[in-house]
């Protein structure tokens, strides 16, 4: 079998040309300060959404819902009092949420055998516990108005394993059944429930978790069929198609956005 030509940028993009039915919808991004969450507040923002962007980064928070016309409030998705001061508000200033995209999230890496208590409890307080607590109080807003879709970021970590960061493993593992659960719980409530689980996005967290030399990032090529990392858009893309009515029968569902690598038994050379 010959080994896929290598790609070092992704194919032209036509600037979000496909639209999915979001104008006026209320959308609320946790951790849509930048990265993945950024992608998605530009993405559902291009549509005509109001966007709510919610992130403990305020700086970059106020500047990105300042040029998008967007709102931003500070929120710590692991407090409950946070989390629903956030769904309070949004649900006050416009009278419905119909979109959460479950996006906040952190990594602590570390040898498995010198992981502390206090890290591994962050990681699973932020990325797992924050997704439970937003995705509880936005479905309870959603479940008086009939309607509304959530999506959860998950990982393909979340089925495989680094041993360096296993906190993040595990909580994007929770985040898979986190998802079905929900999805079967809301089914009746007209709330569906999907996981987008991104492969090797080109993001500051990738940066600082798995792409930490050229070294690594070629060891990250070699099991990626497509051969190149992805782009914030390119699940942005898909988590926008999830939350419009195009997706009105898919519900429980973990959508791999992976380039290829989740179905890879081999690996390929990096030219």
């Amino acid at each position: 079998m010959n080994a896929p030509t290598h790609t070092s940028t992704p194919p032209s993009r036509t600037g979000h040309a496909v639209h999915f039915g979001h104008q006026d919808r209320v959308v609320i991004v946790t951790g849509g300060a930048q990265g993945i969450g950024e992608a998605c507040a530009r993405r559902f923002a291009h549509e005509g959404a109001q966007v709510v962007i919610a992130d403990v980064a305020d700086a970059r928070g106020h500047a990105l819902a300042l040029e998008l016309g967007a709102t931003y409030r500070r929120c710590d998705v692991g407090d409950k009092i946070d989390v629903d001061d956030l769904v309070a508000a949004t649900q006050q200033r416009h009278g419905r949420i119909d979109v959460l995209v479950n996006n906040a999230g952190i990594f602590k890496a570390a040898d498995f055998l010198e992981v502390t208590e206090e890290d591994f409890d962050d990681v699973l307080r932020v990325n797992l516990k924050g997704s439970f607590l937003m995705g509880q109080s936005v479905a309870r807003v959603m479940a008086t108005q009939g309607s509304g879709s959530i999506v959860n970021m998950s990982s393909v970590n979340g089925v495989l394993a680094i041993p360096n960061i296993a906190s993040y493993n595990v909580s994007k593992g929770g985040i898979n059944q986190l998802t079905r659960v929900m999805a079967l719980a809301l089914a009746d409530k007209g709330i569906r429930v999907n996981a987008v689980a991104p492969g090797t996005i080109a993001t500051e967290l990738a940066a600082k978790a798995v792409l930490t030399s050229e070294e690594a990032k070629h060891k990250i090529l070699s099991r990626t069929p497509m051969q190149r990392l992805g782009e914030p858009d390119e699940i942005a893309d898909v988590v926008a198609w999830l939350a419009s009515d195009a997706a009105s029968y898919v519900t429980g569902e973990i959508v791999t956005v992976d380039g290829g690598r989740m179905t890879l038994n081999y690996t390929v050379p990096v030219g």
